[in-house]
């Protein structure tokens, strides 16, 4: 009788793959996980306990067949679980590496709340799409027919990525807008790589562009091209700018040099890993070598930016949060990253101003947490008397991202956004009020995680296929 190749989980103990000594990851960019061998990832997934109700699968907001291809690995049918995995991710390979698994699929694995270790789900998924795309079975986008409806996406972020493939992949003739010189969107630009490589994604885009995907980098709608040539030019327009407009402080000193923006340190740091030239790296002002550096924030950019300081030479990496280590947003594996790699988090702490004309320090005010605010988070109060000043050569403020003004910018006044400044868009279809417009990701939901925006992409790649097929129904009749 053969063995039943599931349901170890109780003989099996969870296993992530090696991490690197801090040590020696601290050193340079590249990702801190090594990769599971063919017989530890069969292993590990063998540890699933394939559950009726699987609330992996109903917490992802892809909806993904996690126990199905975790079935195929523990059998060793890999190429199955690629096609599996793919069927509802545009981008398992990137999902593998940065969600915040201990707060989606992981997080609610059902063996991990009877105690026994949640299964390494996302290691998993990374493993097996490098797998494919080492072995040849990523293959290129070929529709079985030209369609002549086309689509113009504003944006080559993941939202909008995943909305021309799936568009694509139907025959429709997709053109991305992008500001930058490469896409990806912060993929590219904000994620360093020592949680996403940069030749991860790039291997993503060139399967685009030889797919049939048009690219227009270096495109500032509303300079170089006007939202109303792009509405004009397509059957259909996809807006996925994704927020970069940073909070910002007000606060004594705010302005004084050596005050940056996480958004600009992250893209120098991740622009040198490319080879380019880049004179506020190279002028001192974005590079943490040598400096006292304090970053001021408790999101995923902020544990971003502290990992990166390490990596550039900082001579001493502090982090300051308002609120404690149990109330942080950021994701709580990364924060143990950190640690490990020399940051230190001063908790409870709020920056109240700033010294000298080349900043010198920061001042602080020590909080205490009270009753909880209308979020339901307990709202930090200050502590009078408390305050002192924190040294630092390089402050950079992580604290969130916000939408700009589309239609301002843009010239489009009619295009509807919320009171927050964000895109109003159906929660189905991602149609504006604006005909034919749709939007998605961050410039609808405000800053959130890549699944999501990948969801939406997908979704408002579905809708605008309802709409040419319906359109095309009707012409025929």
């Amino acid at each position: 009788m053969a063995e039943q190749p599931m349901l170890k989980f109780v003989k099996i103990e969870r296993d992530m793959p090696d991490k690197r000594p801090p040590d020696l990851r601290s050193e340079d960019f590249h990702e801190i996980y090594s990769e599971f061998a063919t017989e530890k990832a069969a292993e590990q997934a063998s540890r699933c306990s394939q559950c009726g109700v699987p609330y992996c699968q109903t917490h992802c907001p892809l909806h993904n067949n996690i126990p199905d291809w975790l079935l195929m690995t523990a059998e060793g049918r890999l190429r199955e679980a690629y096609e599996i995995s793919q069927a509802t991710n545009t981008f398992p390979e990137i999902c593998g590496r940065i969600c915040p698994q201990d707060r989606l699929c992981e997080g609610n694995c059902v063996i991990e709340q009877s105690g026994h270790g949640t299964v390494t789900i996302g290691s998993i998924e990374k493993y097996i799409t490098d797998t494919a795309f080492e072995e040849g079975w990523v293959q290129p986008i070929a529709p079985m027919h030209e369609r002549s409806e086309s689509v113009g996406i504003i944006g080559a972020g993941p939202g909008g990525l995943a909305a021309a493939d799936m568009l694509r992949r139907q025959g429709v003739q997709v053109t991305v807008y992008d500001r930058y010189d490469r896409g990806g969107g912060l993929l590219t630009y904000g994620i360093p790589g020592f949680k996403l490589e940069k030749p991860v994604v790039m291997q993503r885009m060139k399967q685009l562009e030889d797919g049939g995907v048009a690219f227009r980098l270096n495109c500032n709608v509303g300079d170089e091209i006007s939202f109303a040539d792009i509405r004009a030019a397509h059957d259909a327009v996809l807006i996925a700018t994704g927020v970069y407009k940073s909070r910002d402080l007000q606060a004594p000193g705010v302005g004084a040099e050596g005050i940056v923006r996480a958004i600009d340190y992250l893209t120098a740091s991740n622009r040198k890993s490319f080879g380019d030239e880049v004179p506020e790296f190279d002028s001192g002002e974005l590079d943490a070598e040598g400096k006292r550096v304090v970053v001021i924030g408790g999101g995923d950019t902020a544990m971003d930016c502290v990992r990166t300081a390490i990596r550039q030479g900082a001579e001493s990496v502090k982090c300051l949060y308002r609120r404690d280590r149990a109330n942080m947003p950021g994701s709580q594996r990364e924060v143990s990253n950190a640690e490990e790699e020399g940051v230190e988090f001063v908790w409870l702490s709020a920056p109240v101003g700033f010294t000298g004309d080349e900043v010198a320090g920061v001042m602080v005010q020590k909080m205490r947490l009270g009753a909880p605010d209308a979020s339901g988070r307990q709202a930090p109060e200050v502590i009078e008397g408390s305050d002192y000043t924190e040294g630092a050569d390089l402050v950079i403020k992580a604290l969130g991202f916000e939408p700009e003004d589309l239609p301002g910018l843009w010239g489009e006044p009619d295009l509807e956004v919320t009171r927050w400044g964000t895109i109003k868009a159906h929660f189905r279809t991602h149609e504006t009020n604006l005909n034919g417009v749709y939007a998605v990701g961050d410039i609808v939901r405000g800053a959130s995680l890549v699944v999501w925006a990948i969801r939406d992409g997908r979704e408002a790649a579905e809708a605008m296929l309802e709409r040419f097929n319906a359109a095309a129904q009707v012409a025929a009749e």
